[in-house]
């Protein structure tokens, strides 16, 4: 027999999210989603605890990703400062091939290292990250992996280990080259990795100037600057891809990360990349349905030494939902009972399904909160008369 139990959540919990919560996501479907167009070329919008995609343009199409690509460079770079390959104090030395093709004389951007000097990873970091110097990023890959072009293939290769299908790259730098390409969900995926994955050095990609060599300079990305929550990452420009920007903010418990490239000058980018921003905050949220190891429901139990077995998530659960839709949220828990016994702890015994207006159905797996072992013979003998019996006298 298959059982349903609803729930209606009217007063569903909007709390703190817990970073090891199971997660899942309401598939929205552009007729039931809060809209808004975007000037860019490319877009996407991310929330990062549940991975609910809340705009998306070309998402998934390779892009000219100009200094947005420097995310990548920094990743390998932070990879091995965590694997104990390298140390925030080494010291690296500036090429003359680093200084023509990203100091001073190269006119684009630069941290404006001297040829043939010496300088600390962690300085260089800052320069790739905030100054978004082609020098340090040049200086860095040298260093690494003995060439440019070396760094840039084992760039790929890792790329595609993280699963990162829409990503190739040329260089270090992100100056352009008609196979250096990136797409915005790429751009976003790594940008996450850096924010879950390497705490310790997101905090860079927050800083607003860093001074090297007499010369301060200011971080680049514009929503530093305004009152969005935002901590990182990466603008990017070149003539072919436009104006372009990597970031993420943060709100209460809420991040999200935004991917746009394409827009036609710098005010562009920080007039939309602030309304995307906070549009993303307003019309969206991030409901709790259950705490970790909290029972969602009890199913039945069939010759079982407990009558009944509580169903939880394998962690908790949250939902990303338009703001209008929640309050008409329904939530089902099925299973086919009574379950019969032994049942062993996280076995899936049920579904929970997540309903809204216009939302597609979300479902997922619920699991036994203990086990419960089966009955001995004659026990199972009375229990098995029992129910017949009733169920002649019914």
């Amino acid at each position: 027999m298959v059982f349903t139990v609803f729930f209606w959540l009217n007063g569903l919990r909007a709390g703190p999210v817990l970073a090891a919560m199971m997660v899942f996501i309401l598939a929205v479907p552009a007729s039931a989603m809060p809209t808004i167009e975007t000037a860019a070329r490319h877009a996407i919008l991310i929330d990062t605890t549940t991975g609910a995609i809340l705009l998306e343009k070309d998402a998934d199409v390779p892009m000219p990703p100009a200094s947005m690509s420097k995310i990548m460079t920094a990743f390998m770079v932070f990879e091995r400062l965590s694997e104990g390959r390298l140390s925030l104090t080494d010291v690296l030395t500036v090429s003359e091939n680093a200084w023509r093709k990203g100091g001073a004389a190269s006119g684009g951007s630069t941290m404006f290292l001297e040829p043939n000097s010496q300088v600390t990873v962690e300085d260089l970091l800052r320069g790739v990250i905030v100054q978004s110097g082609n020098d340090a990023s040049i200086v860095l890959a040298e260093g690494l992996a003995g060439s440019e072009a070396g760094f840039a293939a084992e760039m790929t290769v890792r790329a595609r280990e993280l699963g990162l299908i829409d990503s190739t790259f040329r260089n270090a730098t992100g100056l352009p080259d008609p196979e250096h390409r990136m797409s915005a969900r790429d751009i976003a995926r790594v940008a996450q990795r850096i924010i879950e994955g390497f705490p310790q050095f997101y905090q860079y990609y927050s800083e607003t100037e860093f001074t090297y060599n007499g010369i301060r300079q200011g971080n680049r990305n514009p929503l530093l600057y305004r009152d969005v929550g935002a901590d990182g990452l990466k603008t990017g420009f070149t003539r072919e891809s436009g104006y372009g920007l990597a970031a993420s903010a943060r709100q209460g418990d809420r991040r999200l990360i935004l991917v746009v490239n394409g827009l036609e000058s710098a005010r562009q980018r920080t007039q939309e990349t602030e309304r995307l921003m906070s549009w993303g905050f307003r019309e969206f949220e991030n409901y709790q349905l259950a705490t970790e190891g909290e029972a969602i429901a009890e199913a039945e139990v069939w010759l079982g030494t407990a009558r009944k077995v509580p169903l939880v998530g394998e962690h908790g659960l949250v939902v990303t939902l338009p703001r209008v839709a929640r309050p008409e949220m329904t939530v089902a828990v099925r299973y086919d009972g009574p379950v019969p016994a032994p049942i062993e702890r996280g076995q899936q015994i049920g579904t929970m399904v997540v309903r809204a207006p216009g939302v597609p159905d979300a479902e997922i797996p619920l699991l036994a909160g203990e086990s419960v072992e089966r009955l001995g013979l004659f026990r199972r003998l009375f229990a098995a008369l029992t129910h017949y019996l009733m169920s002649q006298i019914s």
